[in-house]
């Protein structure tokens, strides 16, 4: 592919596709960008030559713990010798982080070439930003030969654009109360959004059993497909775990649940994909799959000096074991005090996000670069309401907002440097307990913060 790229090129056409083809991650599901149903994409595949069905694939859908997951298997297939691409969703820093072979993000010469060739297309069409990049995804790993492809679904599972495709195994991890407005409003609804991803005759792995939910994919699959709980199930590793859990560079609470959904679609992968039988290249590449595919943003450490993590988990769903962790750690005197760095789009379920917060902390409250963000003084009263309304036990609370995100950092790594000194000082503190900083509350403040700690 000769695109006669330069660098100024590239920018130029992504920007000019950013802003005719906006992403939901950018603007919301409120203006156009999120377009359900599969015609489109199915069209564009067959324009396409059907990608599709040049490789093999395993399909991840899942309210959190997708990505993980998706990463994981990636990278364990690739230590065991499959020359595997990944595609998943959102990016933090770069448009091409979505779109892996190898762990190696797809080359911007065939992005350009392909957005050249193709947009004519796009525009008669008039495809969705996440059609177009679905359509650029399963074009280069067609191209690029690979045997297997692990592709996560962007929102849902049963419109979804990847649902084009017939997997060798259909994975749903976990459901939870996320885009209720598209999905729906109870845990039976998104359920039966995420089965749409199962196909006749393939297994289908769902992470965990829920008396709300187990009805819709027991009903789902009934003379359709085999199914599966991971919870349910003793993978063949599984008398490993703990050292596994132990060296794996994901380190977020629910890394735990993630793995054992892994194990047990390793298991039922072998008959497929034979090389999965090596156990000890399997955890290698689930041990290193942070490393190994470039993966960021979740449970991650960004600094030693002060100690900072950051996550990009979003919903009540996931903050719930995030919070609980961070509480935790302060309680037992691992650390001596938190500051959180915290920012949300304002179409996320504040008022069931704020129950969870973590007491005796620090807070400053922020707003990405979006439109979709909840301005940081809008959060902080919101926050100050919920404080001040008596449904939480009184304790010390410092709050403050601030309207960037850097700022905020900058402002955090000062609370911490100053909280240190002040331990260091006291006679009674012999080796005092670091603070803390946590960032998080939506993938664009890690996605900001990122850069500011490498």
């Amino acid at each position: 592919m000769d695109s006669g790229f330069t660098e100024a090129g590239y920018e130029a056409l992504l920007q000019d596709i950013f802003q005719r083809f906006p992403s939901v991650q950018k603007v919301g599901f409120t203006t156009g960008a999120y377009k359900p149903g599969l015609e489109r994409m199915l069209a564009f595949d067959q324009a396409l030559g059907c990608p599709s069905k040049a490789f093999r694939s395993i399909h991840v859908a899942g309210t959190n713990g997708k990505g993980s997951v998706a990463n994981m298997l990636a990278s364990a297939l690739q230590r065991c010798g499959y020359q595997t691409g990944l595609f998943t969703s959102p990016h933090l820093v770069d448009f091409r982080e979505r779109i892996r072979v190898a762990g190696q993000m797809i080359p911007k010469e065939y992005v350009l070439c392909f957005l050249q060739q193709w947009l004519p297309w796009i525009e008669e069409h008039q495809l969705s930003f996440f059609e177009i990049t679905t359509g650029l995804a399963f074009q280069w790993f067609a191209d690029e030969h690979i045997p297997v492809a692990v592709i996560e679904t962007g929102l849902g599972g049963r419109l979804d654009s990847t649902n084009i495709l017939t997997p060798e195994l259909a994975i749903v991890t976990s459901i939870g109360m996320d885009h209720c407005q598209l999905l729906g409003n109870t845990l039976a609804q998104i359920a039966g959004e995420k089965a749409g991803i199962f196909k006749q005759g393939v297994p289908a792995l769902v992470g965990e059993s829920h008396p709300e939910t187990a009805p819709v994919f027991e009903a789902k699959a009934q003379d359709f497909c085999s199914l599966f709980y991971a919870e349910r199930l003793q993978p063949s590793q599984w008398a490993d775990r703990e050292a596994i859990l132990q060296e794996m560079d994901l380190k977020a609470p629910v890394q735990e649940h993630n793995l054992r959904t892994v194990l047990v679609a390793v298991d039922l992968l072998k008959k497929a994909f034979p090389l999965l039988q090596n156990q000890e290249a399997v955890k290698e590449g689930i041990v290193h799959t942070a490393h190994d595919m470039d993966f960021h943003g979740r449970w991650e450490r960004l600094s030693s000096r002060p100690y900072v993590l950051a996550d990009i988990g979003h919903n009540a769903h996931a903050l719930q074991s995030n919070f609980q962790q961070l509480q935790q750690w302060v309680d037992s005197g691992q650390f001596s005090s938190l500051i959180l760095v915290y920012g949300i789009m304002a179409d996320k379920d504040l008022d069931a996000i704020l129950p969870l917060m973590p007491q005796d902390a620090t807070y400053i409250f922020t707003a990405p670069a979006s439109p979709r963000s909840l301005p940081a003084k809008e959060l902080l009263s919101r926050f100050q309401a919920y404080q001040a309304s008596g449904e939480r036990p009184s304790c010390p609370l410092r709050a403050f907002a601030t309207g960037s995100v850097r700022k905020a950092v900058q402002m955090a790594v000062q609370l911490a440097q100053d909280l240190s000194v002040q331990l260091s000082r006291s006679a009674s503190a012999q080796s005092p307990a670091p603070p803390l900083i946590y960032i998080g509350g939506s993938n664009f403040v890690v996605a900001e913060a990122l850069p500011l700690f490498r």
